[in-house]
Order: C-alpha cells, then structure tokens, then sequence
C-alpha cells in the first residue's frame, strides 16, 4: 500500500502494543515521522521493548513503558514518561483490549469485570488523562480501537459486543466534549483480523490483516481526516 502521511514532529502513544494490531499502529506511526511510545501490561514489558528497538533501528523515535491501562497510577506514570521524554503528546491510539468466547448467559461475573475493565474502563481512564493534556495544547487526537460487534449482533459475543459498543459511545462523547479544545476522537471498528481468527463469513473476502488497520489508524491521524470526528469506521469486509 502507497499512502504517505508526514507526522514529522507529532507524538503518539499506542497501548496494546504488543499485540499485532498495536505494533503494525506503531511501526506505521513511526515511520510517518511520528515519536512513539509502546505501552502494554507489565507482563508483556520484554514484547514492547522489543517493539522500541525495532522502531529504533530504522532511525525512528521510540520508547517502551509498560503500563496497565485499567490502572489510573499507571496511567498517569506513562503520561509523565511521554511529556518528559518527547514535551507533548498528540495522538492515544487504544488498541489494548479483551476478548470472551462466553455469552451473556454463562459468562462468570468475575470475566464480566474483566472485560469491561479492559475493553470500556481502560481507555475511559487513557481518554482521560491524555485529553487533558490535548486540551490545553489546543490540539489531539484519540483513535480507539473496537470490533464491528460494537454495532453488529453476533451470537454468542454479548459481553464482547457491550464493552465495545460502549467503547463507541464514549468515544462519541469525547468528540462532542472536546471539539472546542481542538481534539478528535474516532472509533476504528473491525471484524476478524488474520492471525486472530480465520473461519470467518466475509462477504468481500477481504479479510483484514493487521496493517490494513494500521493505515486506517494513520489516516485518522493525518491532517486529511481532520473533519472527521465522533466517527464509527468499520473494517470489516463487509462481514455482517
């Protein structure tokens, strides 16, 4: 795919970063121009400083900080590392989240908990934060990641589709909040992404591989999209 975008001078944070949607984010950011810090839960550290050094090696601006994303101390902690490392933070890029094969009748109410933390609480405590910053900058942008059953009934993905379809939602509303601040806030929906599952009913056949979000990610954050904003873009194939 041939679609240059000059972030020369921008800052992005992308958490969920050490899944193959986060890394294709911050790999494409970084080489657009873009200063990048990686972030994932501690437990994946050694995948996102991997990550830096690979943003790194080809002359890009990268580091690592593991974080939790549903944990505000956290949080915060990776904001002061972003302003000090790089003086400003310009694109939250959410990609982390959480799965369930379980339905809303079976599901336990402990995995009930942890998808929303994931899925809905995590990113409302990033937007939080990071949108602060943006405010006073007078600029910023929030490109959060969900599935098309945000919208979408599938059987059997209840939980998963509640969680994302508030996701949505707030996702709006920060939109609408933060406008007159100069801040942008999108919702990246897709549908089955190669390595995650590949039975899947795509009526265009086109099943999507982790770049091909990237670059939705990447337009998102360029200047070409910038009356878009409060948006549900799907990158689905088409599926339902």
């Amino acid at each position: 795919m041939d679609f240059k975008v000059d972030l020369e001078g921008r800052v992005a944070v992308v958490t969920g970063a050490a899944g193959d949607i986060g890394r294709a984010v911050a790999v494409l950011l970084a080489k657009s121009g873009a200063a990048v810090a990686v972030t994932d839960t501690h437990e994946r550290a050694d995948s996102i400083a991997r990550i830096a050094a690979e943003i790194n090696a080809f002359k890009g601006k990268a580091i690592a900080s593991a974080a939790d994303i549903a944990i505000r101390t956290d949080i915060d902690q990776l904001l002061g590392e972003v302003l000090n490392e790089f003086g400003a933070v310009d694109l939250l890029i959410n990609v982390a989240g959480a799965c369930t094969g379980d339905s809303i009748s079976s599901i336990d109410e402990l995995k009930w908990d942890e998808i929303m933390k994931v899925n809905l609480k995590g990113p409302f405590i990033a937007c939080q934060a990071f949108s602060k910053v943006m405010s006073q900058q007078g600029s910023g942008n929030i490109i959060n990641i969900a599935m098309d059953s945000s919208v979408n009934l599938v059987a059997g993905d209840g939980p998963n589709a509640c969680s994302m379809s508030c996701l949505a939602s707030l996702t709006q509303h920060l939109a609408r909040e933060l406008g007159g601040d100069g801040v942008r806030a999108n919702v990246i929906a897709h549908g089955w992404v190669k390595a995650e599952q590949l039975d899947a009913d795509i009526p265009s056949d086109c099943t999507a591989e982790a770049d091909d979000i990237a670059y939705i990610a990447l337009f998102l954050a360029s200047e070409a999209s910038r009356c878009i904003t409060g948006q549900l873009i799907f990158a689905d194939g088409g599926r339902f």
